[in-house]
């Protein structure tokens, strides 16, 4: 008998969350860095899930409890959750909807007791990925498991290879932060509804905006951009809605606005909260009738999928009358946010070669050379201008590099007055009272680490002994800052 068949049940208890790392050799056939969530109130199901799947070489995280479980989802994420389907506090179905509400393409695997097997369909027909009857065959857990990462893995890579050739560049989605929001664009693409994408300056809004044009029904149809920033609002109006000729001064002839060329295809507004109120209500117009009318002209009716975006919080600016609250609604029927970039470390050296990549030839330079410290600064400084700014950054160091190598101290040397100061191995020290206080306790905890990890020579026996942690947990933390690379 395996040692799950025999530990198919077991003793309950209220025990913390608990993390286990991986071996540094995986097994064979295991997805590499394959994240699992195990939500479960049976101690004993748990041990055993965590050994076969942290065996298996995945990086486990277990939870008490569906409540405890959805607070671990919403913290970290994971690329495949097994859940238990009965829970005294919050149930498996429950988990399954709240899960799948936060990322709609997560597999979830549900693990039913005997007899349990119409509630295990009822949970399928209600997006549940598989599900597990108790007692289950280690090798058939791990193939499961494995399925669904596949499984999502090729979505994403189908989404993303649309997505590049609609952009004509690379998309990069490492992070679990950017991986959740290209599957929930991709979800809802298909959908003819209103979107409302919100997030940061620099961020890629306009990235995933592509991305959602790229995989609608409408895909083949125009694609047209308006950046609400970048106009003077008394103009926003005739290029929105168009104008007739004579509508206004300097207007020579009639011209077609963003509305009508967009008729059939998809219009992003981009920073949609700097419009007006007057142009606010043609828009909300045109949503609920379908209906434009250009300056100094007669009301035309056009088919066009809207999407907007914002850096601003919207809902507040509703409150404080800057800004329709019908239209905030009708506007996110889907609101998705684009997370910032230091919420998204894995996507920072990615990027970063890739910015290197395309203006090394831009400029007509060779192979060029990355200094490790100075990855290491990049991915520990918060980015307050997130993508944006790191390609500018990328940019100028290639443009005033004195060779074909990028070095920390050459950062250092072109960095502005205000910015932060880098310390030893490049670690910036507290962000600032602008950023979030994740970012800032994490800068400080990067400083420590990284630090110790210094002073005892990179030995992580001595340096998890020196700040009274396990050797695990300090690999996990170092993967985490990019102190050491992943194997």
């Amino acid at each position: 008998m395996s040692v799950v068949t025999a530990l198919s049940s077991g003793t309950k208890d209220t025990s913390p969350t608990s993390i286990r790392t991986p071996p540094s050799s995986l097994a064979p056939n295991a997805p590499p860095m394959t994240r699992v969530l195990v939500i479960d109130d049976d101690r004993a199901l748990r041990f055993t899930l965590e050994a076969v799947l942290s065996d298996a070489g995945m990086h486990v995280e277990t939870a008490v409890g569906g409540a405890a479980g959805i607070a671990a989802f919403e913290a970290h994420g994971a690329d495949v959750v097994l859940t238990d389907l009965a829970m005294p506090d919050v149930d498996g179905m429950a988990v399954l909807e709240t899960l799948r509400a936060q990322d709609p393409g997560v597999p979830v695997l549900m693990l039913t007791a005997h007899g349990s097997e119409r509630v295990a369909v009822a949970a399928m027909k209600a997006g549940a990925y598989d599900y597990l009857p108790k007692p289950f065959d280690p090798d058939e857990l791990l193939m499961a498991v494995r399925r669904g990462v596949e499984t999502r893995a090729l979505r994403l890579q189908n989404a993303r290879l649309r997505t590049e050739r609609a952009l004509g560049r690379t998309i990069i989605a490492e992070s679990p932060a950017m991986r959740r929001t290209l599957d929930l664009v991709v979800r809802v693409a298909p959908k003819d509804v209103t979107v409302l994408f919100t997030g940061e300056s620099g961020a890629g809004k306009d990235v995933v905006a592509t991305a959602l044009h790229a995989h609608s029904r409408r895909a083949e149809k125009p694609f047209i951009r308006f950046n609400a920033a970048a106009i003077p609002s008394e103009l926003a109006e005739a290029e929105l809605f168009g104008h007739t000729k004579g509508a206004f001064t300097g207007a020579g002839a009639a011209r077609e606005g963003y509305f009508q060329q967009a008729h059939k295809g998809t219009l992003f507004i981009d920073e949609i909260g700097e419009l007006p109120l007057a142009i606010q209500a043609k828009i909300l117009r045109a949503l609920q009738s379908g209906e434009v009318q250009q300056v100094g002209g007669r009301a035309e009716n056009v088919d066009v999928r809207l999407i907007a975006a914002t850096n601003r919080d919207l809902a507040a600016e509703s409150r404080a009358g800057r800004f329709r609250e019908d239209l905030f609604y009708r506007l996110s029927v889907v609101p998705i946010r684009v997370p910032p970039l230091r919420d998204r470390p894995e996507d920072i050296e990615p990027l970063m070669r890739t910015f290197v990549r395309s203006y090394a030839e831009r400029y007509g330079m060779g192979q060029v050379d990355i200094e490790l410290s100075l990855i290491d600064a990049m991915k520990s400084y918060t980015w307050p201008g997130n993508v944006r700014e790191l390609e500018n950054a990328v940019a100028r160091l290639l443009a005033l590099a004195p060779d074909e190598k990028l070095t920390l101290a050459l950062w250092r040397s072109l960095a502005e007055p205000t910015a932060p100061v880098l310390g030893v191995s490049g670690v910036s020290g507290d962000p600032g009272p602008s950023h979030p206080l994740r970012a800032r306790v994490e800068a400080f905890e990067r400083t420590i680490i990284a630090g110790e990890f210094d002073t005892t020579g990179k030995n992580q026996s001595e340096t998890a002994r020196r700040l009274g942690v396990s050797r695990p947990a300090l690999i996990e933390k170092l993967h985490k800052y990019g102190l050491i690379e992943r194997t």
